[in-house]
């Protein structure tokens, strides 16, 4: 991949050539597009970062991270998901289908972002003016980048030349308010928190490159680091930002406005994410450069730094029974409406304000209106449990469904009647439906700790305001729903290419954990099924805090592991909560001498124990990971104290869950198949070598490939009778089942035949009649064979037969190299073989040298090594023993070449040793 980047470089109008010919473009009916010319100088291009990408199927996710990293840097987060799926389709389209290399040009402007990804496939037509462009099916596994561009992209097209075709898309940046800030609401005098010591505010100064230039001695208490470890450095590298798909502000974002609020993690030196609560403000110094100073405290103490929110002044002239005196007033266009967040905690506040109430409430309903989703809250401790989930139709009678309009008096003699409300203190509440156009969106409550405080005079107040607010609130969760969406899509996209990059089983584990923690969940475990009669095993544990893992893994241990229900779907485990729960219970009396025994201090052991009840306290969900209609596991996802999953991160957690366990059953077939390969690739070779009597034998086998293949190459060294021996070394054509069957029957063979006493001819006559045997199995074989007898004077007789293999060589005491036999016709061709065998004597200090052809073809680009250049590594070995031959022979061969080896090699080295002198 090679990239380049041009900041501020205004394109030429048109920077490819045409060869004469007009290009073609074309945009979708509806889409708004202004005319190709006053396109392209519409907007002043401020950068432009390209980059070329070969046709492999890695360059795909190369492409995503160039754009995800390029539009991160610009400060686009908002456009980053849709351009990331975007872009994946069209390099797809270019790499694979096409199979050509593919350009890829990012250009930047004030308003949003264009992206063209051009491809050089040859035989493509020129269409016709005005043609349309066929956009595929969407059934169909490829040809969806057209139907995603016109879904995604506000102007998309297609330019034409005759060595080209360019795609191209552009999204436009929404509008954003200079000092739209994303900070929740003030807190009351009285629920500030207490600070352990004094409140620390660190200050840190940020340059235009957003690199720190100042950081105070507060930041370095709060976060460990001194100023000098610090500066220069890019806040990007201290701060975790948010990893929910969906989330639009990113770092560079927060950085550029001009006034900021909000949350997000500092890593301190000792490796942990602090949360921190940060205000930030844009400023310019005596020179005109702008920088950034952020202010930051803990989150819990965020009050001290929360803007408080600005209510509209009413007109008090009017009547209070006027539509101005109606507080719901100020609901209406601020926040912004695609601020859910910001506008239903302003709902609550408002709501409780109005009616004087102590707490207020606001839930949403899930896409089925069977359940709501706790969303925002005010005066209530359950405002920890965000996304808490409670049936709409709760009981028996009007006051039991969400979908009317409810007065209690008094809690207390409807126990449960409002499940949010158990254990908070409220006696008397007021809930009422909002509704748009008949459909549930949600449920607005507010509550008083006295009872009697509401009647119908009140809930109506409150269904008015509520209509009021309804179509808002259904706006602004709509496009929270479609933002978060497209993340997920994202998400999913880039998740299916890491699951498909890999065929391990632990790196497939290992995949899943992270990418669900933190994206969907604090914490993660995976069970995985052997078979049908196993029971689930605990196979990996991830929690974002490193610290905690040992302590989950320990606790989940202890667990019974989960049922194996294939019904697709999260459900909730409540085991892990409950069991750490009394655990930790039991080590807090202990350490407090409550439990029977002697009185004593706490002791530092309860903090690991507690930390775990707090890390796994939260919601607990698990999904089935189901592939070929069999359960092969269990993928458990899990919230700390309080917490619970949103609806739509169970969904695409869901979505993930498919795709993960059938990579994790490829993964587990794979194992298997190279199991069983390497399994039957040793039984091809000899267990071990017999010691010879005044001859020295070394072999060297090195099998190609990832070891899911079973090579054809063989070799094997055996005693016959009356000290002699019998050496092969073979090669059969191709790899697999079939060629395994022919390199079994042949060494196998080679030994019966050679031990009845036959000759070489003879026994090579027979295996080529048993190899034309296999029929349609049958394969080529190259082999050599030869029986060696040592002889009283020190030397070594052998008789050898060359069929088709590479030819044995000789080396002498002298240097000298020549070939030990003639070539002879290979096995498995013909049926009448004319073979003989050739009569060699090793002298002391002689070598004979057998290999295979993956030694004498060992390639570097044009150039092979050769029986040439085999022999002239031989003649480099006089003097050597016969196992620092062989080792000669393979580092030479390994270092002809950069690649790795392409086909098996097997080298056989035998040396008769010289005479012992006196």
């Amino acid at each position: 991949m090679t990239t380049g980047l041009i900041p501020g470089e205004q394109p030429p109008d048109d920077p490819r050539p045409t060869d004469g010919l007009p290009q073609q473009r074309h945009e979708p009916a509806g889409q708004g597009a202004m005319p190709v010319e006053n396109r392209s100088r519409s907007s002043v291009i401020t950068a432009r970062a390209a980059a070329s990408f070969e046709p492999v199927g890695r360059s795909v996710a190369s492409a995503r991270s160039f754009v995800r990293d390029t539009l991160q840097g610009w400060g686009f987060g908002d456009v980053v998901d849709d351009a990331v799926v975007l872009t994946s389709e069209l390099v797809t389209n270019a790499v694979v289908h096409a199979g050509t290399s593919a350009e890829l040009l990012c250009l930047r402007s004030e308003d949003g972002v264009r992206i063209e990804v051009a491809d050089r496939y040859p035989e493509r037509e020129i269409p016709l003016q005005g043609s349309p462009i066929d956009m595929g099916s969407p059934d169909r596994e490829g040809g969806r980048g057209l139907q995603l561009c016109a879904a995604l992209a506000g102007h998309w097209g297609v330019d034409y030349t005759p060595t080209h075709k360019t795609v191209w898309f552009q999204l436009d940046l929404p509008e954003r308010a200079v000092g739209t800030r994303a900070a929740g609401p003030a807190l009351p005098a009285h629920l500030l928190p207490l600070a352990d010591t004094r409140v620390r505010v660190a200050v840190v100064q940020i340059d235009r490159s957003g690199s720190i230039t100042a950081w105070n001695e507060d930041a370095e208490e709060l976060f460990g680091y001194t100023a000098e470890q610090v500066t220069g450095k890019p806040l990007t590298d201290l701060a975790a930002w948010p990893h929910t798909p969906g989330t639009g502000t990113g770092i560079a974002d927060a950085l550029q406005l001009s006034r900021w609020e909000g949350s997000y993690g500092i890593r301190g030196a000792h490796g942990r994410v602090i949360p921190v609560y940060a205000s930030h403000l844009r400023v310019r110094d005596t020179d005109g450069e702008p920088s950034t100073v952020c202010l930051l405290v803990r989150d819990h103490e965020r009050a001290v730094l929360q803007t408080p929110l600005r209510v509209p002044s009413t007109d008090s002239s009017g009547g209070s029974d006027g539509p101005s005196a109606d507080p719901f007033e100020v609901f209406i266009g601020s926040p912004a409406p695609d601020d859910l967040d910001g506008l239903l905690q302003r709902t609550v506040e408002r709501a409780r304000d109005m009616l004087d109430g102590d707490s207020a409430f606001l839930l949403l309903a899930t896409d089925d209106e069977t359940e709501l989703e706790v969303r925002a809250s005010t005066g209530l401790p359950s405002a920890r449990q965000r996304f808490a989930r409670v049936p709409v139709e709760g009981g028996p009678g009007r006051y039991g469904s969400a979908r009317m309009p409810a007065v209690h008096e008094d809690l207390s003699a409807v126990p449960g009647a409002v499940p949010l409300l158990n254990g908070t203190g409220m006696r008397s509440v007021v809930t009422v439906p909002l509704k748009v156009e008949g459909r549930l969106t949600g449920s607005l409550g507010v509550a008083a700790e006295a009872p009697g405080r509401y009647s119908n005079e009140e809930a109506l107040r409150l269904q008015f305001a509520a209509d009021r607010i309804a179509l808002a609130v259904e706006s602004a969760r709509l496009g929270e729903l479609e933002r978060l969406r497209r993340g997920s899509l994202s998400f999913l996209v880039e998740a299916s290419d890491l699951l498909a990059g890999t065929l391990d089983r632990d790196q497939t584990l290992a995949l899943m954990a992270q990418m669900t923690v933190p994206t969907l969940a604090t914490w993660c475990a995976v069970y995985t099924i052997a078979d049908q009669s196993s029971e689930p095993d605990l196979s990996y544990v991830l929690h974002e805090d490193e610290e905690l893992i040992d302590g989950i893994k320990s606790l989940l241990s202890k667990i019974p592991p989960p049922d194996p229900v294939p019904t697709p779907g999260a459900r909730v485990w409540s085991a892990p909560a409950e069991v750490a729960h009394q655990a930790a219970l039991r080590t807090s009396m202990r350490s407090l001498g409550l439990s029977g025994g002697p009185t004593r201090h706490v002791t530092t052991g309860i903090g690991p124990t507690l930390a775990t009840a707090s890390a796994v306290g939260g919601e607990t969900v698990v999904l089935p990971l189901v592939a070929r209609n069999r359960v092969i596991g269990m993928l458990t996802l899990g919230k700390p104290t309080d917490e619970h999953f949103r609806q739509e991160i169970l969904e695409l957690a869901e979505d993930l869950s498919r795709r993960a366990a059938l990579a994790l059953d490829n993964a587990r077939l794979y194992s298997e198949r190279t199991a069983i390969s390497q399994s039957l690739q040793r039984s091809l070779l000899p267990p071990e070598l017999p010691q010879i009597d005044g001859v020295e034998v070394e072999v060297i086998y090195r099998a190609a490939g990832e070891g899911n293949e079973v090579g054809g190459d063989f070799y094997d060294l055996f005693p016959i009778s009356d000290g002699a021996y019998g050496f092969a070394i073979g090669d059969v054509c191709g790899t697999g089942p079939n060629a395994a069957a022919v390199t079994g029957l042949a060494r196998h063979a080679l030994r019966l035949l050679a031990r009845e006493g036959l000759s070489g001819p003879s026994v090579l006559e027979r295996l080529n009649s048993a190899i034309l045997d296999e029929g349609e199995r049958s394969r080529f074989l190259t082999l050599l064979y030869g029986e060696m007898r040592p002889q009283e004077d020190g030397s070594a007789e052998l008789k050898v037969v060359c069929a088709g293999h590479p030819l044995p060589l000789r080396l002498r005491q002298d240097g000298t190299v020549e070939p030990a036999a003639e070539p002879q016709p290979l096995l498995g061709v013909l049926e009448d073989l004319e073979l003989y065998e050739e009569t060699v004597t090793l002298d002391p200090g002689d070598v004979l040298l057998c290999v295979t052809d993956g030694v004498t073809e060992r390639r570097e680009g044009p150039r092979m090594l050769g029986d040439d250049g085999l022999a002239e590594v031989l003649e480099t070995c006089t003097g050597l023993t016969a196992g620092a031959v062989a080792a000669r022979i393979m580092r030479a061969v390994e270092r002809f070449a950069s690649d790795a080896p392409s086909d098996d090699m097997a080298i056989l080295a035998m040396r008769v040793p010289g005479l012992q002198q006196d």
